[in-house]
C-alpha cells in the first residue's frame, strides 16, 4: 500500500501528508503508553517518521490481504518499540484504532509488549530478544531466492542491540551472499536502557564496520521523511550488496523533557507527562496552535 497521488485537492504535498501523518502517530504512541501503564517511550517516538515512511511510501504491502505472497517483509529486531509498529499498522489499516490505544499490555490482548507473530495482522516476526531480527530476515531473504519471488526485506535494528555477537555473525553472512534484497535500517538514537551507546559499549566507527563485512552503508536524518524515502529507494538499485540505512534519531522526538534522557528508554509516561507530551506533539513545541487547546 502506497499513497497514490503525489498532491491531494487540498494542495498538500506527499511529504506534508505524511508528517501529518508521522505526528499523529506520534500522539496515539502517547496514548497507548499511558493507558498501557508499561512500555517504552522513547525508541516510539524517535522512529515515528522512519515507519511512517515504510508503510506509506515505501513497502509494497496490502491491509486487505496481510499475507500476500508477494508482499515486501518488515522484521521489527528491537521489539521493545513496537508502540509504533502497532500504531502505525492501525493507521494503516491492519486493525482499529481503537484496539490499538486500548489494549497494549493487557491479559489476553493481541497487543503485546513485543511483538509476536501470529497475534496480529502485519506482523512479520516474534520480537524480544535482542539481536536475532537480522538472522530472521536474512531467513526470509534466502526463501524469497528459493521461490524465485522479488520482495524485499527490511530488518528495523536498534543501536544498543548490535552489542549483541549474533547480529554480526549474520552481518557478516548478508555480505558475503550478497544478499541484495535486504535493506536493513539502524535507529542510531545514541542510548540504551542503562546509558548512552558511545559508553556502554562504543558502536562507531559504525558504517565503516558494515562496509567492512561488504554492506553498502547510507546516512539520514532519521526525521527527514524525504531523506528515508530517498534512502530506501537507492537501495533497490543496489544489487550486488545488502543495503544499511543508519537513521540518525532523536529518541523521545517532539517531547522535550524526553528527548535524548535514556531513562525514557523503557518508561511510559504519567496522566501529567502525557498531558504535556500531547500538547508537545500537538503544537511542534508552541509552533503551532492546536485544536485541542
Amino acid at each position: 500500500m502506497k499513497i497514490g497521488e503525489p498532491q491531494d485537492h487540498l494542495g498538500h504535498t506527499h511529504i506534508e501528508i505524511l508528517e501529518k501523518t508521522a505526528n499523529a502517530i506520534r500522539q496515539d504512541i502517547i496514548k497507548m503508553l499511558l493507558e498501557a501503564g508499561s512500555g517504552h517511550s522513547a525508541g516510539p517516538l524517535g522512529m515515528a517518521d522512519v515507519f511512517t515512511a515504510l508503510y506509506f511510501s515505501v513497502l509494497n504491502h496490502n491491509p486487505k490481504n496481510p499475507k500476500w505472497e508477494d508482499r515486501d517483509r518488515l522484521v521489527l529486531s528491537n521489539g521493545h518499540i513496537a508502540p509504533v509498529l502497532y500504531t502505525t499498522l492501525a493507521h494503516a489499516g491492519y486493525f482499529s484504532r481503537e484496539e490499538a490505544l486500548g489494549t497494549l499490555r493487557k491479559l489476553n490482548t493481541r497487543l503485546q509488549g513485543h511483538p509476536h507473530v501470529g497475534s496480529l495482522p502485519g506482523i512479520e516476526n516474534s520480537g524480544g530478544p535482542l539481536g536475532q531480527g537480522l538472522s530472521q530476515a536474512i531467513g526470509m531473504v534466502l526463501a524469497a531466492h528459493m521461490d524465485s519471488k522479488k520482495y524485499w526485506v527490511y530488518c528495523l535494528l536498534g543501536d544498543g542491540e548490535q552489542d549483541e555477537g549474533q547480529n554480526w555473525e549474520a552481518i557478516m553472512f548478508a555480505g558475503k551472499n550478497k544478499l541484495f534484497n535486504l535493506t536493513a535500517i539502524t535507529d542510531r538514537n545514541n542510548i540504551q536502557i542503562d546509558g548512552m551507546t558511545e559508553n556502554i559499549m562504543p558502536l562507531e566507527p559504525l558504517r565503516e564496520k558494515y562496509e567492512s563485512f561488504n554492506w553498502h552503508v547510507l546516512e539520514v536524518d532519521g526525521h527527514n521523511i524525504q531523506e528515508i524515502i530517498d534512502a530506501c529507494n537507492e537501495a533497490k538499485a543496489i544489487y550486488e550488496k545488502p543495503v544499511m540505512i543508519i537513521a540518525h534519531t532523536i529518541p523521545g522526538k517532539g517531547v522535550d523533557f524526553m528527548e535524548f534522557d535514556y531513562h525514557w528508554h523503557g518508561k511510559p509516561p504519567k496522566e501529567d507527562e502525557a498531558k504535556m507530551a500531547l500538547k508537545e506533539i500537538r503544537t511542534l513545541k508552541g509552533k503551532i496552535i492546536s485544536e485541542h487547546e
